[in-house]
């Protein structure tokens, strides 16, 4: 039998793989620390899990609009503009099954053959599998560490070609950790509306900052930003929702028609008793956001720490999500290869930067408890000086 083109280019998520092999070798009774993970390890806040059951008690497990119920676009609405200072109607929110979910959508909605799309690397590794699957190529722009990791006005500019589509700015950054200032968003927003270039806004670590980083949408910087944004957001990592499968977007209302029209033939609706949850996240407390938070800037500082008094190993200091990303290429080894040796010496799982688009690093995920980490990074200072 023979696959399509499409399925057969598409590259395997490193990032799931070397979480499986990981889980694969703790079921085998091997004590492994795993960096792997890319989803909180603290569980759904009670009030959300409450919402979700009683709507499942209350028999609301039917189809809903393949947007959304009215009352969660609603609150996300309400959400943006407070939070965001975006304004958007009802009619302009898509609810998706998973922030990933509505990134492909808007790509599928508004790109096709011939398209370029402007990816910064390192990136996180499913977005240019998405423009491909749209038929549009991606187009990656390598960053500095001294940038923090992140795309300048210049270098957005000195990418564009008359192809140009679309760009992609992931604030707060996985892998990086890397928050956009907003002086910085407003530079690249500028060159994108010269040429009218799209701009996929992935805001999904928003509520994940440290240091007094601030959060700031590029949307939200002026009516021609606006005008060219698609704001992605979902539920998975503020309010550690990973498996519920629930996200969003935002954006023009021709976009948002056509993500809608595609959704409604794909999948329909996200999961109904799911959706009360996520209503009940944007409406209740958000103190186990805030202490989520807490948690991992603990875990990181930890990491950090430990990382500054290594040689040999570089870091950027992250202000966002929970990911540190570690230049490793002075030990002389390709990140697959670093990766590989490090899990099956040492027993420590993380994922290379070639997922990334960067061989010199791998990612770690400070996702974990503070147990772990401690004791993982025993293991992997103890491999690098075996190297």
């Amino acid at each position: 039998m023979q696959l399509s083109s499409r399925a057969t280019s598409l590259t395997p998520s490193l990032s799931l793989s070397i979480d499986s092999k990981a889980k694969a070798m703790k079921s085998e009774g091997i004590d492994i620390c795993s960096f792997g993970a890319g989803e909180p390890d603290f569980d759904t806040p009670e009030h959300v899990k409450a919402a979700a059951i009683a709507a499942l008690e209350a028999g609301f497990t039917k189809y809903t609009p393949s947007s959304g119920i009215p009352e969660l676009r609603q609150a996300i609405v309400d959400k943006l503009f407070n939070d965001n200072d975006l304004e958007y109607k009802p009619s302009q929110i898509i609810v998706s099954n998973g922030a990933k979910h509505a990134c492909y959508n808007a790509i599928l909605a508004t790109c096709q053959p011939g398209d370029e799309v402007i990816i910064p690397a390192p990136y996180w590794l499913s977005y240019p599998e998405m423009v491909r699957l749209a038929g549009a190529e991606p187009v990656f722009v390598q960053t500095k560490e001294e940038n923090h990791w992140k795309i300048t006005a210049e270098e957005f500019e000195n990418a564009m070609t008359p192809r140009t589509k679309m760009i992609i700015i992931n604030t707060p950054g996985n892998p990086t950790g890397s928050v956009y200032s907003r002086s910085e968003l407003e530079m690249i927003a500028a060159v994108a509306a010269e040429e009218e270039i799209l701009i996929l806004s992935d805001e999904i670590y928003e509520k994940l900052v440290y240091d007094g980083a601030e959060h700031f949408s590029i949307g939200a910087v002026g009516p021609d930003a606006y005008n060219l944004t698609i704001t992605v957001n979902g539920f998975s990592k503020a309010y550690a929702m990973t498996g519920w499968r629930l996200g969003y977007l935002g954006a023009p209302e021709a976009i948002a028609r056509a993500v809608d029209s595609i959704q409604s033939h794909i999948t329909s609706n996200a999961c109904s008793f799911a959706q009360k949850g996520g209503l009940a996240a944007l409406k209740g407390e958000q103190q186990s956001v805030t202490d989520m938070r807490d948690e991992f800037n603990l875990r990181r500082e930890y990491m950090l720490d430990r990382f500054s008094k290594m040689p040999n190993i570089s870091v950027v200091r992250p202000d966002g999500a929970f990911y540190v990303l570690a230049n490793v290429s002075k030990l002389g080894l390709s990140s697959q290869n670093f990766a590989d040796r490090l899990l099956s010496k040492a027993n420590v799982a993380v994922v290379p930067g070639v997922a990334f688009g960067d061989d010199r690093t791998v990612r770690f995920s400070y996702a974990t408890g503070l147990d772990v980490i401690k004791k993982g990074m025993d293991r992997f200072e103890e491999f690098c000086r075996t190297v």
